[in-house]
């Protein structure tokens, strides 16, 4: 499980060093691809693959499952760490995500999420107000 805030900088390679807690659950291989709110997923290539697996369990006649399906896995991309934990970032993905020098890399449960730190910072002071004010019966069952 991915948890925490971390504030790596992006070098000039486009590459990024994970931060040391998360690189044990990457180390075997990653998958980087969009996200949702112009952030990048990553995620361990295990977790990955058990993404499409349920991706592919959506019918082909969902409009929404074909849009999302061609979005998430044409913009995906595999690597390995190096020794460092590092890993470069596609000048696609970073356009899409809007990172620059400055990066905040988060744990979230199964996925690490890479953000442009003012990105990330709105949208932060944005859905903590909403956090805060969420009800019983508004997250699944046990929460």
């Amino acid at each position: 499980m991915f948890l925490g805030t971390h504030n790596p900088r992006l070098d000039d390679k486009g590459r990024v060093i994970l931060p040391a807690k998360f690189r044990e659950g990457l180390a075997e291989g990653i998958v980087i691809t969009k996200g949702q709110e112009r952030c990048l997923y990553v995620f361990p290539e295990a977790e990955f693959t058990r993404i499409a697996e349920s991706l592919q369990q959506a019918p082909m006649s969902s409009k929404t499952a074909r849009a999302y399906s061609r979005v998430f896995f044409a913009s995906a991309h595999d690597e390995v760490p190096d020794k460092q934990g590092r890993v470069t970032i596609p000048p696609r993905l970073r356009e899409y995500a809007g990172l620059d020098r400055e990066l905040t890399v988060i744990g979230a449960s199964n996925r690490v999420e890479i953000w442009n730190t003012p990105t990330w910072d709105e949208y932060l002071e944005a859905s903590e107000e909403a956090f805060a004010d969420i009800e019983e019966g508004d997250l699944p069952e046990g929460l």
